[in-house]
């Protein structure tokens, strides 16, 4: 498999989490983001909407949007498992999953930052406030939502709600969030990166980080 990926896009750095979980092989293929490589053609032919990551399987047919390249790789690899079977503990573990990546991440990416700065004169420290403050709000909903106890946000075992914190995370600590509000996220952030597959996926890993 094939990823078309940026070191600090939090989607990209979902998918690689969940491709080092499932024991899955992949080669890194880096779109440059603040270049603006995603919006060249030759990317665009792949994802349409001009964004990371694009997953290309081995038969070259290629997956688009994070969310649904995580329920590919869970249906046809479901070993670990990364969802509950349970459907009611299944729908927790999604809510608090697109608390980050719906609420969260859509809002505070650098398009949407850039759009800001661009179009309706927000300066450096104007749209680092706008991220902060979206950040704060979510990661509280999200800490509201976990289980209040166990190794990762839903037990013991990392779920699709650990695999979309942990890269926000990254983001929050990066613009100066202040996470001591949430000393459970943090605990749950330490004992990922201490799993193989969420070390190996961090963005100042990646071959492409600068």
């Amino acid at each position: 498999m094939k990823l078309y990926t940026y070191w600090r896009s939090s989607c990209s750095y979902r998918v690689r989490i969940a491709l080092g979980l499932k024991g899955l092989a992949w080669d890194s293929i880096p779109v440059h983001l603040v270049k603006g490589e995603q919006r060249d053609p030759g990317y665009v032919a792949h994802n349409p909407s001009g964004f990371v990551p694009t997953l290309v399987l081995e038969d070259g047919t290629e997956l688009v949007q994070s969310m649904a390249i995580l329920d590919y790789l869970e249906a046809v690899y479901p070993d670990p498992a990364l969802l509950p079977a349970d459907p009611l503990d299944r729908a927790r573990v999604l809510a608090a999953a697109h608390v980050i990546a719906m609420d969260t991440q859509p809002v505070t990416n650098v398009g949407v930052v850039g759009h800001l700065k661009a179009t309706y004169g927000v300066d450096m420290q104007g749209g680092i406030d706008w991220m902060v403050h979206f950040m704060q709000r979510n990661l509280a909903a999200f800490d509201r939502l976990i289980a209040p106890e166990g190794t990762f946000s839903f037990g013991d075992s990392p779920t699709w709600a650990d695999i979309c914190l942990v890269p926000q995370l990254y983001n929050a600590h990066r613009w100066g969030v202040d996470l001591g509000r949430f000393p459970r996220l943090l605990t749950i952030e330490r004992a990922a990166l201490a799993l193989p597959a969420f070390d190996a996926a961090r963005p100042e890993t990646q071959p492409d980080a600068e």
